[in-house]
């Protein structure tokens, strides 16, 4: 059914554009609980898929890609007008496609992400959209690579690929519920400006980074409300070579990066500053706002992410409590743009160029899986029987570093959601401890888990099974033809 269709058919059944304010959608209220208002059934349009992925944000990308790339007919639903999420909106770069060989000499350089979060990278490559892989001058014992990345070029590159390989991209669309089957997930329901819609599928992907899909459907969760939640901006008329000045002349200097910008090689992509280091004035109005002195970029003249955080006191799941922050949020971004007019030379003309449209968070609900990966599975670099990919980053490096410079595999069991027969999770839904959480949460240990997700879903899909009957074996299979790299 093709969208004139569509329209044509809700039309028929009489709930013209589902959420609009026509005389058709108003409804009487006798009779009715003060508290509560009881909603009148209604019978709403379905389609049918193989595989519907739930949020198009860092591992839902990949997620839909590699579903739809095996053969699966594959929905991806988005609540914003383009995918991309935390990539483009809340990070400061794309940690980490390399194990941490830097900091441990005579280790092995060694990729340990690839498959299609690398091809990604290849496309924007060609369009001038990313450093490239480009090592940590200082600072190499946190990452020993920054994949800095063009925002705006990645929300436009990644949408390409989905709709090249077919995925039925639905944008500006909200997942409202689930249809349950008893422990399976028979659909969706979704709304948008053509109305609501029930979309059936065989297998499910939660990639909404909220847990929404696996809370409607019934999953267990808890909401650790452990992490700050941000809204990094984009600030233009900056000058990197200054900032550099600014921190080397206070001996500040803790993290740096040397890639591709503005078209040339060898150029400065990532710095931070130790903040101890740096002016009173400057330290003291940082920390009142938490803003970070990290900052990436691949273009002169631009900090592609400024990172200012909230401690909230409850859940980011909380509506009233998010209003207040996204509040508070921009007015830090003000001030954040006017700590670098007073105190960073030739930022004296800086301006807010770049908001994420909402405030992003590193947790909202934690997924209880068939396996909880720990603190010790993680910088031991413990290996399972059933992994989807191995990684070697951690965001608390180096406090907490995986042994000796090597990887931790994510196993296939601590991906599927407990006690329901065809939903997975990628992304920070998973793993309880917040140690372990610091590493599986960044952003290209999503993308890897989207890879997985995606493929594993297509082939339950296929072979119309649930998320427990597939074989690890043409799993493993599948994604090493896909370019996964495992170590063994």
């Amino acid at each position: 059914m093709n969208r004139r269709d569509f329209s044509k058919h809700i039309l028929m059944l009489g709930i013209g554009a589902g959420a609009g304010c026509t005389k058709g959608n108003q409804r009487r209220t006798r009779n009715q609980p003060a508290n509560y208002y009881a909603e009148p059934a209604k019978k709403l349009p379905v389609r049918k898929f193989d595989v519907v992925i739930a949020g198009g944000g860092t591992a839902g990308v990949v997620a839909a890609l590699a579903a739809a790339r095996q053969g699966a007919k594959t929905a991806l639903i988005e609540v914003k007008g383009y995918p991309g999420g935390t990539v483009t909106e809340g990070g400061t770069a794309l940690h980490s496609f390399y194990n941490l060989w830097k900091a441990f000499p005579g280790v092995k350089k060694r990729q340990v992400v690839r498959g299609i979060p690398q091809e990604i990278i290849d496309r924007l490559e060609k369009v001038g959209g990313t450093s490239g892989h480009a090592e940590m001058s200082q600072g190499y014992d946190f990452d020993s690579i920054c994949t800095a990345i063009d925002t705006e070029i990645y929300k436009l590159v990644t949408f390409e690929m989905l709709v090249e390989s077919g995925v039925f991209v639905c944008v500006n669309t909200l997942l409202a519920g689930a249809i349950m089957d008893g422990s399976r997930i028979k659909g969706v329901i979704t709304e948008s400006r053509s109305g609501r819609e029930a979309v059936y599928a065989k297998s499910f992907v939660d990639c909404t980074a909220y847990g929404d899909l696996a809370a409607y459907a019934g999953a267990r969760y808890s909401e650790p409300n452990d992490y700050a939640v941000c809204n990094s901006i984009g600030i233009g008329n900056v000058s990197v070579e200054k900032y550099y000045e600014f921190l080397k002349s206070h001996d500040a200097i803790f993290q740096q990066a040397e890639g591709r910008r503005s078209g040339k090689d060898g150029q400065i992509v990532r710095l931070q500053g130790r903040s101890v280091n740096l002016p009173a004035g400057f330290r003291a109005g940082a920390g009142k706002i938490g803003m970070s002195t990290v900052t990436t970029t691949v273009h002169d003249n631009y900090f592609m992410f400024i990172k200012l955080n909230l401690k909230m006191p409850v859940s980011p799941t909380n509506r009233d409590a998010v209003t207040k922050a996204e509040l508070e949020l921009r007015k830090r971004q003000l001030k954040a743009v006017e700590l670098f007019r007073k105190y960073v030379p030739g930022c004296e003309k800086a301006f807010i160029a770049r908001t994420s449209p909402r405030l992003n968070i590193r947790r909202g609900r934690l997924i209880t899986c068939d396996y909880d990966i720990s603190h010790e599975d993680v910088i031991e670099g413990r290996h399972f029987d059933d992994e989807i990919m191995v990684y070697g980053f951690h965001d608390s490096a180096p406090r907490y570093q995986i042994k000796n410079g090597g990887t931790y595999g994510i196993p296939y069991r601590a991906l599927r959601v407990a006690r329901i027969d065809n939903l997975l999770v990628a992304g920070m839904m998973i793993t309880s401890d917040r140690r372990a959480h610091m590493s599986t949460r960044n952003t290209v240990s999503c993308m890897g888990q989207g890879q997985a997700t995606g493929t594993a879903a297509a082939l339950c899909a296929a072979k119309n099974c649930g998320t427990r009957q597939l074989r690890y074996t043409y799993l493993r299979k599948a994604l090493e033809n896909d370019g996964v790299y495992f170590e063994s």
